[in-house]
């Protein structure tokens, strides 16, 4: 068995494990040698960390797929763990463009994706119940015809978008869960009552919960709710940049370089970033 596959069925039973298991998401190569020597099982890349890194905005398609597949080989081959990449729209509208965007991420070394209904139009900022539905269908043909088990999640974008309408975002993921999806995924939940709804809705498919805003629920609480997979998006590289704005600030503000002090040691992350 090639290395892809090993990933591809390691990140499969995850999904399958009793439990929930938290993924964190890269924005780079460095971020994710990190990730993996603090000894995360599988990683998912952050289109917004990734844009933030370029100094582009997120979700306005300052970042082509082009570029999110350059990033994710760095980030696949800099670890030998599991890795998902944020497809964002599938870089497409149709499902067709959708659909071979996976098979390239594929071919990239990853061994699973997600694909979102939003369009990336700020006049109709969710894809149509029916289209978003083939966009689905499509890219569940492409993962089907791989020669490993590609996890494809399917991202129901209502809440992120000013939409607040969780019985149609409930009605997407289960039409997504129809149409073959392996993980559903619903960014913006911001209660245990709201991700209780969502998991019993699709049951027994896995869904993975954005831990990020209002949230404050542990991985024990969220695992007691039936979510199987935990992801943080853009948090930590926000958390990385934050601090890196706010040392800046103090330097030109208050010509202080207190910051120094509370920086990782360099010694520590050099030794992190040598190869074994």
């Amino acid at each position: 068995m090639d290395a892809q596959s090993l990933r591809a069925n390691a990140f499969k039973a995850l999904h399958e494990r009793a439990g929930a298991f938290v993924i964190p998401n890269p924005w780079d190569a460095g971020s994710a040698r990190m990730l993996a020597g603090l000894g995360f099982e599988a990683l998912a890349t952050t289109s917004a960390g990734y844009a933030f890194s370029l100094g582009r905005p997120d979700a306005e398609g300052a970042v082509s797929l082009e570029d999110t597949l350059n990033n994710v080989r760095g980030i696949v081959g800099a670890t030998s763990l599991p890795v998902a990449v944020d497809l964002e729209n599938g870089f497409s509208d149709s499902p067709e463009g959708c659909a071979q965007a996976l098979l390239l991420a594929a071919a990239s070394g990853v061994v699973g994706g997600s694909i979102e209904d939003a369009s990336g139009r700020a006049d109709e900022p969710i894809y149509d119940f029916n289209l978003a539905v083939e966009r689905i269908e499509a890219c569940v043909v492409a993962a089907r015809s791989l020669p490993f088990p590609f996890t494809l999640t399917a991202r129901a974008e209502n809440l992120l978008h000013g939409r607040d309408d969780l019985p149609d975002t409930i009605r997407r993921l289960q039409a997504f869960a129809e149409a073959g999806a392996d993980v559903l995924y619903a960014p913006g939940l911001r209660s245990a009552e709201e991700i209780l709804q969502v998991v019993r809705a699709v049951a027994p498919r896995p869904v993975n919960v954005l831990m990020a805003g209002g949230l404050n629920l542990s991985v024990t609480q969220l695992a007691e709710l039936g979510v199987k997979r935990i992801s943080v998006g853009s948090a930590m590289a926000r958390a990385a940049y934050g601090a890196f704005y706010r040392a800046a600030e103090d330097i030109r503000d208050h010509g202080r370089f207190d910051f120094a002090e509370r920086a990782m040691p360099f010694q520590q992350i050099n030794q992190l970033f040598k190869r074994p």
